[in-house]
């Protein structure tokens, strides 16, 4: 289950580059997932929470940018490389599953990047422009996002 949760979390890092750390991040900061003790628990700090916060919310931003590159690019594909490989170790770190999490978390940005792009020219294609496409995408970044923080192993439900 966390390796499927790390792998959808990756499929996040491929719409959003930096939405999973900063879900991650949040979720480790209020105590539902425990990065105590492990190589990644500066995540759960109130710097890293908030940091990684504005630097989402300032990608939200830029990503609606006409000059904003592909997300396939070597730069942007790379980053949500990373950032899933973070955010899938973060999310397999407590359960002794790092290293599964880490390769979900890779494996989920390929597919998001790659899904990401195919749907919002989709989208765009029907819109007839981007923006309604983008902001779609959006909050699918950020829906998922949450959703699987709730579903972690151990996460009290609302």
């Amino acid at each position: 289950m966390v390796s499927l949760l790390a792998l959808f979390m990756g499929i996040v890092a491929g719409l959003r580059a930096m939405m999973p750390l900063a879900a991650v991040s949040w979720a480790a900061y209020g105590g539902f997932l425990d990065l105590s003790g492990t190589w990644i628990a500066f995540l759960g700090t109130i710097w890293a929470a908030m940091l990684l916060t504005v630097v989402a919310l300032v990608e939200l931003v830029t990503d609606q940018l006409p000059n904003t590159p592909s997300r396939k690019v070597p730069q942007q594909f790379i980053t949500r490389l990373l950032t899933g490989a973070l955010a899938g170790a973060a999310i397999g770190a407590p359960y002794g599953t790092w290293i599964a999490g880490l390769v979900s978390g890779v494996l989920g940005a390929v597919a998001g990047t790659y899904g990401g792009a195919w749907l919002r020219a989709t989208l765009a294609t029907s819109f007839g422009k981007d923006p309604p496409a983008a902001f779609i995408e959006d909050a699918i970044a950020i829906v998922a996002a949450v959703v699987i923080m709730m579903l972690l192993p151990g996460t009290p439900t609302v």
